[in-house]
């Protein structure tokens, strides 16, 4: 924690969480904006069904490769400098995406994207806990969750809005815009977190240690498993969403919103949960409560698909739910997962985001392709998903059982 936090920022802790926040929207955004533009998209750039997967999946691995590095390159250069081109990246990204004129542009540019969106996310993990103690940054971390949770359901809205009342190329423009904006707003109001004390050297030799300590900590990389992984259990739904609302549940691509309303309402409802315990609650019961929820929803909803044929007045309900357990127990794991190398939380949330991310790809690349055809298919694989992540705690716990046992209150 840097010694001077107190002075770094002088207005309400909510402000400071809607400033980070917002930082986290770029990822919904990038991704929820242009769905419901999918066959807009495709049609224009005379593209097939697998190359629009492909925009989805080139962004995604475009996230997790840079995710490896924001974190580290911020703990020798600092958070705001790395933010900052973060966002430069991003907006002429955007741009490119917005004036593509065939499909492999449009690929090229949603990677560039990908390779720069989560400087701001991955960055601002390390922010909190420069700026508050333990159980102080699992609440701002949570409120950081409420305020970016808006972000999935106003993205589709705009996205459509924009579809419906100019062009696919209007989403890209408002996405460049949005860059614009958080340059400026960043650029004026975000503290330099990491004192100089605590900076470390930018040299390879330095930088390969700290990725082997901490890629050879089983402790970090099942904690890493524990929250990346179950997140696909919601996530797999939305990278579905065009064929699960629109030909599995007989929605229109105007109300495809109702699914991300219910799917963020769960996790700002967690989120807010999430903070209301910290320091109440140890670790282990949050995290243990947060799986309890997934398990027995995504049983529930395997169950549900299995004997029933999916319908839109009960099927988007246990998708809003899992997402509820999810996010009660997320900012918990982050909080273990920073304080494991305390010397190198910039890189841990790099490394963090990089498990989670190339899940995601995965995800959006293989598994979605092939599960989006049943919606047994997608139920049972989001309770596989959300098991990985539950035998990581279990195992996690047998072998280091003081992980997570103590309520945390001070530095």
């Amino acid at each position: 924690m840097n010694p001077d936090a107190q002075n770094l920022w002088r207005a309400p802790q909510w402000a400071f969480a809607i400033l980070l926040a917002l930082l986290g929207m770029l990822g919904p955004f990038s991704i929820d904006t242009y769905i419901p533009a999918f066959a807009g998209i495709a049609q224009s750039l005379d593209a097939t069904p697998l190359q629009m997967q492909q925009t989805l999946s080139a962004y995604l691995f475009g996230f997790a490769f840079m995710s490896l590095f924001h974190g580290a390159i911020s703990d020798s250069f600092g958070r705001r400098p790395v933010v900052l081109t973060g966002l430069t990246v991003f907006t002429i990204a955007s741009m490119g995406c917005a004036l593509s004129q065939s499909i492999g542009h449009l690929i090229f540019f949603r990677a560039m994207q990908g390779l720069s969106t989560g400087a701001g996310i991955v960055v601002s993990r390390a922010v909190i806990r420069d700026m508050y103690p333990p159980s102080q940054a699992q609440k701002v971390m949570s409120q950081v969750t409420i305020f970016f949770g808006a972000a999935p359901a106003i993205a589709p809205l705009m996205g459509g809005w924009l579809l419906l009342h100019s062009s696919w190329h209007a989403i890209f423009w408002f996405l460049t815009g949005v860059g614009v904006v958080l340059w400026i707003a960043n650029y004026r109001l975000l503290p330099e977190t990491l004192h100089a004390s605590q900076r470390q050297q930018f040299k390879v030799k330095n930088l390969l240690a700290g990725y082997w300590q901490l890629g050879s900590d089983p402790r970090f990389f099942l904690l890493a498993l524990a929250s990346g992984i179950p997140f696909n259990g919601m996530f797999l739904y939305v990278l579905s969403a065009p064929v699960f609302l629109g030909e599995h549940l007989g929605l229109p691509p105007e109300h495809f919103f109702w699914f991300f309303l219910l799917t963020i309402g769960g996790i700002m409802s967690g989120a807010f949960v999430s903070g209301r315990v910290a320091g109440r609650l140890t670790p282990k019961r949050q995290i243990r409560n947060g799986f309890v929820v997934m398990l027995s929803i995504g049983l529930l909803n395997l169950a549900l698909n299995y004997f029933f044929k999916a319908d839109v007045r009960w099927a988007l309900f246990p998708i809003g739910i899992f997402a509820f357990g999810w996010a009660m127990m997320v900012p918990v794991v982050t909080l273990l997962v920073l304080d494991l190398h305390p010397e190198r939380r910039g890189m841990a949330s790099s490394l963090q985001m990089f498990v989670g991310s190339s899940a995601n790809g995965i995800v959006a690349g293989v598994i979605a392709p092939l599960v989006m055809h049943s919606t047994v298919a997608l139920a049972a694989a989001s309770v596989g998903m959300m098991s990985v992540g539950l035998c990581a705690w279990f195992y996690m716990r047998s072998r280091w059982p003081e992980i997570g046992q103590h309520v945390v209150r001070g530095e």
